[in-house]
């Protein structure tokens, strides 16, 4: 059991074997996974709720789930130069189960030509073929039996939908008839590249995330301590040791000590937040702010990257699309039956049920950009579900060469930091999205999207020359909401932690979020980070890693 007291300055504190900052996609996982030994003593704090909403758990209304302010940190970024000095919205799970109990539930690993990368820029244990094995345990498919690829059994249930909208089909077969890119069977196997149906992580028509897979079935045991409402403000390091953290719960304010590591989980945009709190972080940041530096570690914060995406929205008097319409009612009520009967219907569904990877250009090397499709309108601001009918395309730039950087606004932890993406601060960064774009257009005019008659309202026909399009891209792009790459891993100066995931400098002190991502992964990261917390408790518990995969990268 934990040790709980009260020192002289009238703390309370209390001793755990680990603690963790985070009940996100990592923390869950890891508070899971450690727990299994009945010896080891776990503390996870979340600055959230628990995760009960009932807007979380049906997967389609992930949109009223993820603009609900009570569970989204409702970040945004600084003016943006380049997309018409926007600032643009960066909503974060502020909730137990993270980002990934409001997110859109997509499964994807990206490319495995992102892991060689990681690998090769000096993290060992890191390569396609090593990290494999950790994808496959988190999962439980049933979609691929006897796949090298995918587990079956694991926490994670990953499945198509079972019925797509029909505006799917269409959509695929557009892309068949414009030709010269290929139809993709399985976006997690060993060639993530071209069209089809995507997966996402639902079960039995709810949402799964490592909340529900993970943390909930660990609940029962008693050497798991979760802490809700309970705000971390920052990580106590002595003599370069991390040896737990403080934290505020309902205002009092508690020491929770780690006896053997402190684990960080809060994310890209808080994990750097907090070390910079606790003084690890570039010295000239934080001098003004009055806080004593404790390790001058620059790359905190540094190299900040994100997806992003703009989209073209369609209008129509076509009822096929999810929506609701005076002339849907009776199949919404239907609809409505259906889920509260049985978990199935269009509620079961995430409402992104194929999608597109690939090469913007002949020329480059690996999938740069997704097209992704959602046979809906864009939902209006606050309704949980879209209101009349139509489609959209977002056209995501995978590898942005762009990056910034992520800084303390004050030393008071309530405030939030300072988020600068530089998005296209590199000019190259437009093009995969112009590109985009006018692939989009030739989809929808291709036969089999033509017959719905849609009407374009954004762009918009008028808009057609490239500097018309750009200037659009600058006006209405906006992020997926994807960061990563904050504390990267890594040995040159700008790492913060090694292939470990120790922080550099600092003894017992960890990172296990998308921050540690050396380079932005072309795709969903959700799926990455569960990897990343699998891996992390085989090393936090002594375990040696599974034989990489025999399946060539």
């Amino acid at each position: 059991m934990a040790v709980a007291g009260k020192r002289n300055d009238g703390v309370v504190s209390e001793a755990y074997d680990y603690v963790i900052v985070g009940a996100g996609t990592a923390g869950c996982v890891l508070a899971a996974r450690l727990t299994q030994d009945p010896a080891i003593r776990v503390c996870l704090i979340e600055a959230g709720p628990m995760n009960t909403h009932p807007y979380i758990h049906v997967p389609a209304l992930v949109g009223a789930a993820l603009s609900r302010p009570a569970t989204n940190w409702r970040f945004a970024t600084q003016p943006q130069p380049q997309l018409a000095n926007r600032r643009i919205p960066v909503p974060r799970g502020r909730v137990v189960g993270g980002t990934g109990s409001l997110n859109g539930m997509a499964y994807h690993r990206g490319q495995p030509a992102d892991f060689e990368g990681w690998a090769a820029a000096g993290n060992a244990g890191w390569s396609w073929r090593e990290v494999l094995p950790y994808f496959i345990r988190s999962e439980h498919n049933e979609n691929y039996p006897g796949s090298p690829f995918h587990g079956q059994g694991g926490p994670i249930a990953v499945t198509h939908i079972p019925r797509p909208n029909p505006l799917n089909r269409l959509f695929l077969e557009a892309f068949a008839s414009v030709g010269g890119y290929p139809a993709c069977e399985d976006f997690a196997g060993a060639q993530p590249e071209g069209y089809g149906l995507r997966q996402g992580t639902i079960r039995r028509g709810r949402r799964d995330s490592s909340a529900t897979a993970y943390l909930w079935p660990a609940l029962k045991r008693s050497n798991l301590t979760v802490l809700t409402q309970a705000l971390v403000t920052q990580v106590v390091v002595e003599q370069q040791r991390a040896v737990g953290v403080e934290v505020r719960v309902e205002g009092v304010p508690r020491r929770i000590a780690a006896r053997r590591e402190t684990l960080l989980c809060a994310g890209a945009i808080q994990t750097p937040q907090l070390l910079q709190l606790s003084g690890i972080g570039d010295a000239a940041d934080l001098a003004p702010l009055g806080i004593p530096v404790v390790r001058h570690l620059p790359g905190v914060g540094a190299h900040y990257q994100d997806h992003l995406a703009v989209s073209i929205l369609m209008e129509m008097r076509d009822t096929r699309s999810y929506g609701l319409s005076l002339r849907t009612l009776p199949r919404a009520a239907w609809n409505l039956l259906q889920y509260g009967l049985g978990r199935t219907g269009p509620l079961a569904s995430n409402l992104f049920e194929s999608t597109a990877f690939i090469r913007s250009a002949p020329e480059v090397p690996r999938p740069d950009l997704q097209i992704a499709f959602q046979p809906a309108r864009r939902n209006p601001h606050g309704f949980p579900l879209p209101l009349g009918h139509g489609f959209a395309m977002s056209c995501v730039n995978l590898y942005p060469q762009s990056s910034g950087r992520i800084m303390l606004a004050s030393a008071d932890p309530r405030e939030p930091p300072l988020l600068d993406p530089n998005l296209l601060g590199e000019p190259a960064d437009l093009l995969p999205l112009l590109r985009g774009l006018k692939l989009a257009r030739r989809l929808i005019a291709a036969p089999p999207l033509a017959g719905l008659r849609a009407t374009e309202v954004a762009p918009g026909a008028a808009l057609q020359s490239d500097e018309e399009l750009i200037d659009f891209i600058r006006r209405s792009a906006s992020t997926v909401h994807h960061p990563t790459s904050t504390c990267r891993m890594g040995s040159d100066p700008a790492a913060v932690v090694d292939a470990q995931l120790r922080v550099h400098g600092i003894e017992n002190l960890r990172v296990v979020d998308a921050s540690i991502f050396p380079s932005i992964v072309g795709g969903n990261p959700n799926a990455v980070v569960v990897m990343v917390a699998e891996k992390a408790a085989d090393l936090l518990r002594g375990q040696p890693a599974p034989a990489p995969a025999p399946t060539p990268p």
